[in-house]
């Protein structure tokens, strides 16, 4: 009889430990993290956070936890979601800087950090880089900015071809098109400007950039094109189109060439953030910061399956070369 009360006790015991687990865990601080896009893709960024967070002190499941939400590409999730962040009394919110735009509102005064592609001035989420001000501070990883550089770098590229098409998605077009034109115009190159708002128009994009018989494709950013870089890389590949991206994950799926700071990076700077806010500092006092660095990733396979020769003098630009 004895050794069944106690397998019995056992039993009730372990079917507990789970539940005080999960009271433990709630019991931590919270770090949001929120994104308009899915999570298939994007779960290094999560991870950057976690690392940022653990630069400053706090280790996910032991002195915080952390947890993500994704909208799937849908906007008018983002509100109900930051709504849900704010009854669970996260202590700071990490979003894109769509995502944290579209959700600032419903946030309240938790304190948010954005990951932007953009300038953060420009784009309206803060009045000034080293004093945001309210609630918001954040990092830039900078990508639109560089459009016309990373324009005139695929320009090098295919130097004798007298038109390039530009990708571009309509929510980021406004903030590009004036760098890419300019670059253009700067060598007397032909612009073939091409919209896609969603997958199911990226093909037909690219069946137009391949009719127009531009040399090559600039494809812009946001995380719509980011979402479906697989897509968008072999669509490349199948028009033998020379691309160029913002971002490297691109190039580790086969793009031609990728120029821009690390994404994955400026999530870990602001991991780096929300634990400096949970130690007591507040997103007014922590200037926005930019990247400092910029790679130039050159795949060399996808160079030869084009059939595009590299000078040189290109190849030694690249801070990597993918063989």
């Amino acid at each position: 009889m004895r050794r069944r009360k106690f397998i019995a006790s056992l039993g009730g015991a372990t079917i507990g430990w789970p539940l005080v687990a999960h009271a433990q865990r709630d019991a931590l601080p919270l770090v949001g993290f929120v994104r308009i896009t899915s999570a298939a893709g994007f779960e290094d960024l999560v991870l950057a956070v976690r690392l940022g967070l653990k630069d400053t002190g706090f280790v996910d499941g032991q002195n915080v936890r952390v947890e993500a939400r994704w909208a799937d590409g849908d906007f008018e999730r983002i509100p109900p979601i930051m709504r849900e962040f704010v009854s669970l009394r996260a202590a700071a919110i990490v979003g894109n800087s769509t995502g944290v735009a579209a959700g600032r509102a419903a946030a309240g005064d938790t304190p948010l950090i954005f990951v932007a592609g953009d300038d953060p001035v420009k784009a309206g989420l803060v009045a000034s880089l080293n004093r945001p001000g309210g609630t918001l501070t954040g990092v830039s990883f900078y990508d639109i900015p560089l459009a016309g550089k990373r324009l005139r770098l695929l320009l090098d590229l295919v130097p004798a071809s007298a038109s390039i098409a530009v990708l571009l998605d309509p929510v980021f077009a406004p903030l590009e098109l004036t760098s890419l034109e300019e670059a253009a115009q700067s060598v007397k190159r032909q612009l073939t400007i091409v919209r896609a708002a969603n997958e199911n128009e990226i093909e037909a994009a690219f069946a137009a950039i391949a009719k127009s018989g531009a040399g090559g494709v600039h494809v812009g950013s946001g995380p719509m094109f980011n979402t479906h870089r697989k897509k968008i890389v072999t669509l490349a590949a199948q028009h033998k189109l020379p691309a160029s991206y913002s971002l490297r994950g691109f190039a580790d799926v086969g793009g031609l060439m990728s120029y821009g700071a690390s994404q994955v990076d400026a999530y870990r700077r602001a991991g780096i953030y929300a634990g400096r806010i949970l130690k007591g500092e507040k997103p007014s006092q922590l200037p926005v910061e930019l990247p400092t660095k910029f790679e130039l990733v050159l795949n060399l396979k996808t160079a030869k399956s084009l059939g595009l020769t590299v000078p040189n003098s290109f190849a030694l630009l690249a801070d990597e070369v993918i063989e």
